[in-house]
């Protein structure tokens, strides 16, 4: 009987001592690490056989098949920091960091040649659920169009992505404000440069919000310095599983001048294997903001033919400016131009 007795009460002592070490533990949360990788070309024609047409992003060729960029990302996490690293190679990452290496165009560059392949590389410190610091570089939060081409629908790029920012680098805080709102601000250097002798920087920032069942999204994006300004609304609407309208407007503000660009985007996708995409921008540079000095009204329609893991894009494009701005397949001077491509575009 006193065995037992005694038995029983180091049982009870052992599972106190046990109990007591397991409410002080320091819970060591665990590290994950996220890989994505891409890689994506394309063939474009123009229609009338002119290079010089092209007037946006990524898409600098004609009657020429093309690497667009091929990709590896890195998200790593261990409690409350992490960090990304995310790297391109190709023409499309070049024109991206245009500022870095040899430049684009060629020669332009600030010569440090590795950070042409650096999309962005950033560190966050999350001291609670309700703001996140982070600084580095990483993709400009203006704008309804991202750099990946799996991000997007069309494969071509707008006016208004390819005359806006590209990137920043800085400090920035993201701040919970509840429900489905968000603030973001920081501080950055001047847009798309990663290292600079420049005093002058740039202040970003943005507020988001969205409807409880998240059909409706609205950004509320803003870059500002000395002599600039942008002020940008993207808006995303589910309308059901098969259809979506989403809305990107901005109003940039250079040297007193402005450039503005508004463009409509409408997703429908009957099937998970086939969707199509038409976006309709207007783009207005009649004050010669940024050197287009007209206004253009772009339409670009492109088919998403989904195999597994590979997306194959067949894309019209056709421009129609104000003022005679394209050049025709005789040379001569003309106000439209259109042009085809199939991009290949695979995420794994």
């Amino acid at each position: 009987m006193n065995k037992i007795i005694i038995a029983g009460i180091s049982m009870v002592i052992t599972t106190s001592i046990m109990a007591q070490t397991d409410t002080t533990k320091k819970v060591v949360p665990p590290a994950t690490t996220t890989f994505t990788y891409s890689v994506d070309a394309y063939y474009r024609s123009d229609f009338a056989g002119k290079l010089s047409n092209n007037k946006t992003s990524f898409t600098n060729s004609n009657n020429s098949f093309e690497l667009g960029m091929a990709s590896i990302r890195v998200d790593h996490s261990f409690g409350k920091i992490a960090a990304t690293a995310d790297l391109g190679f190709g023409r499309r990452a070049e024109e991206f960091s245009y500022n870095d290496g040899s430049g684009y165009p060629v020669g332009s560059g600030n010569g440090f040649t590795t950070l042409a392949a650096v999309k962005q590389a950033y560190v966050s410190y999350a001291p609670s659920s309700k703001i996140k610091f982070t600084v580095g570089k990483w993709a400009t939060h203006i704008g309804y169009e991202l750099l990946d081409a799996y991000s997007n629908r069309n494969y071509s790029m707008s006016y208004g992505f390819s005359y806006g920012p590209f990137s920043h680098t800085g400090f920035r805080a993201d701040i919970t404000l509840g429900a489905k709102s968000a603030l973001m601000l920081g501080i950055a250097n001047p847009t798309d440069y990663v290292t600079t002798s420049s005093p002058i920087n740039i202040f970003i920032a943005q507020f988001s919000t969205g409807t409880k069942n998240d059909k409706l999204k609205a950004f509320l994006n803003y870059q500002g310095g000395t002599d600039k300004s942008q002020f940008d609304l993207v808006i995303n609407g589910v309308v059901s599983s098969k259809f979506g309208i989403n809305y990107d407007g901005t109003t940039a503000t250079i040297a007193s001048k402005t450039w503005t660009s508004n463009a409509i985007y409408f997703n429908y996708d009957p099937t998970s294997k086939f969707g199509l995409a038409l976006r309709g921008e207007y783009f207005d540079d009649t004050k010669n903001a940024i050197g287009i000095g007209t206004s253009v009204f772009a339409t670009t329609l492109s088919a998403n033919i989904h195999l597994d893991n590979l997306t194959i894009i067949p894309e019209i494009r056709l421009d129609n400016a104000k003022d005679t701005f394209f050049i025709n397949s005789s040379n001569a001077a003309t106000k439209a131009a259109g042009n085809f491509l199939i991009a290949a575009v695979y995420k794994f």
